[in-house]
């Protein structure tokens, strides 16, 4: 096999579009990329040619001869996934590169846009994470566009930076590209701007020609449990913030001088958070692990983090590629129960979810090790009490009614993220986002607004993954651009294209 994408596949998609043969998919415009856990390289389309290697900003592509043994398993990995893609089965001939692929004409933006040579478009985006950045980066493709970016910490990235777990080293390149990104002479970023603080968004539309929206689901959603909000019961984001050296969370009291830490839920965030609580601090001093972190984990008397589930294996949210690396690098065990080994006996209902219950399968249900984590499936949590000098669980099993009790030192919640309102703009309180038209910012009677766009998190809810972002801009992006054509969006006086951005900038 030629080249086989492994752990750290953000789905940025730059190596479809960079693949001259089409041998990887999901590409954005097939069914499934939206969802896709991660993407895989066909091996009889495959030409190694190396192009997808030098287009992927995490480094997570590499000839299979070359792959280092704990990343050999994407191997065959890679193979079985493309053999179980129903595209490949319906082809006359056994070569993807042949699919009919609809031109994506958003992807790759002409150079001018339909405005006098001597004005520019000025576009504020509000956020600086992966969604925003990934939004500089096609609105910048544009010869006539400015980007001002407007951030409310001191640091810029969020997500990409306080997000990523330390150890991730690969995860964390992506923001080489943004650094790219932030370099062109068209953009220019505020810190410690924060919308509804230091500026309103009527502000910010007379400032620019057009705002795109992009602060992403700040806020985690509860359990709507008793207990929750007991004095060591953390969200999982809040944790992974500490430990990244989040301006705002540096000084949050971690307790880690108890044998066990429960986290519910099991998402890629709540093994992120079981994998720094369990490492060696010498595997993180290297990293960019907050020091005020480093020296907690050091004398941290952690010896257990169980992962509570309230679903069973088959609707595991954390995704393959990470579980394989987890078990890998950690003494990962499954808590034994004949209903969970009845679930992993009788398969998953499609090749990637055949391969992760093979995986959890494989796992043992005891160990002596030192440090553990410890997987347990069809546990509801229903209450979090006070118990000595720590908490402890109450919950059921899920189908048989057996009540649990779990002690713990902290409990993390790890079951998802909201969006929040954005002050001076409509909010859809149901779905926890800014109603939109793929990307057009609507308001109160469902037309759009003028000039107002949202992309991320905060335009589809808290879903896919850092790359997924890139897809996602460039359809909001494209919706600008059309508004411009159509004379919704206009420009301004700035010399000539690019060159005339020094006035248009007051430099």
């Amino acid at each position: 096999m030629p080249h086989v994408i492994t752990q750290s596949c953000c789905s940025d998609a730059s190596c479809t579009f960079a693949c001259p043969v089409n041998c990887i998919h999901p590409t954005p415009d097939e069914p499934g990329f939206a969802t896709a856990e991660m993407l895989y390289v066909d091996p009889t389309t495959c030409v190694d040619c190396g192009a997808c290697v030098t287009a992927c900003p995490v480094d997570a592509i590499g000839p299979a001869h070359r792959l280092p043994d704990e990343h050999k398993v994407y191997i065959e990995l890679n193979r079985s996934l493309a053999a179980a893609d129903p595209a490949n089965a319906v082809l006359d001939s056994p070569n993807p590169q042949q699919r009919s692929r609809p031109p994506m004409a958003h992807t790759v933006p002409p150079k001018l846009l339909p405005i006098a040579k001597d004005e520019v478009i000025s576009v504020g985006v509000i956020g600086s994470g992966p969604a925003a950045m990934y939004a500089a980066d096609e609105l910048l493709r544009y010869e006539q566009v400015t980007v001002d970016v407007y951030e409310k910490l001191s640091t810029p990235y969020g997500l990409a930076r306080f997000g990523v777990a330390p150890d991730h080293t690969r995860t964390r390149k992506v923001s080489g590209l943004f650094d790219k990104v932030a370099a062109d002479p068209a953009f220019r970023l505020h810190l410690d701007t924060e919308v509804g603080r230091d500026i309103g968004i009527e502000e910010l539309r007379q400032r620019h020609d057009a705002i795109v929206v992009a602060v992403g689901a700040s806020t985690d959603k509860k359990l709507g449990i008793d207990g929750e909000d007991l004095p060591g019961v953390r969200s999982a984001t809040d944790f992974v913030a500490w430990y990244n050296g989040h301006p705002e969370h540096r000084g949050d009291p971690i307790d880690l001088g108890h044998e066990r830490i429960v986290i519910i839920g099991n998402g890629n965030v709540a093994l992120d958070a079981a994998r720094i609580l369990t490492a060696d601090p010498d595997e993180l001093t290297d990293t960019t692990i907050s020091p005020a972190a480093l020296q907690a984990l050091r004398s941290s008397q952690v010896e257990e983090v169980v992962i509570v589930a309230r679903r069973g294996p088959e609707h595991a949210a954390f995704t393959l590629p990470e579980a394989l690396g987890l078990t890998q690098q950690r003494t990962v065990v499954l808590h034994p129960d004949p209903d969970v080994a009845e679930t992993l006996v009788a398969g998953g209902e499609s090749e990637l979810a055949g391969h992760k219950l093979a995986l959890l399968e494989s796992l043992d249900t005891r160990s002596d090790a030192r440090r553990r984590i410890r997987l347990r499936f069809l546990t509801t949590p229903e209450s979090i009490e006070t118990s000595g000098d720590g908490l402890i669980l109450r919950a059921r099993h899920s189908l048989t009614g057996q009540p649990v009790g779990l002690p713990a030192a902290m409990v993390l919640t790890s079951v998802g993220y909201r969006g929040v309102p954005v002050p001076g703009l409509p909010f859809d309180d149901r779905a926890c986002v800014l109603p939109n038209a793929a990307g057009r910012v609507l308001g109160d009677d469902g037309a759009p607004l003028p000039g107002v766009y949202v992309t991320g998190w905060i335009k589809r809810g808290p879903n896919g993954f850092i790359g997924t972002n890139r897809t996602d801009s460039q359809e909001t992006v494209a919706r600008l651009a059309e508004d411009v054509a159509a004379g919704v969006v206009t420009g301004r006086a700035a010399g000539s294209g690019k060159r005339g951005l020094r006035r248009l900038l007051g430099a």
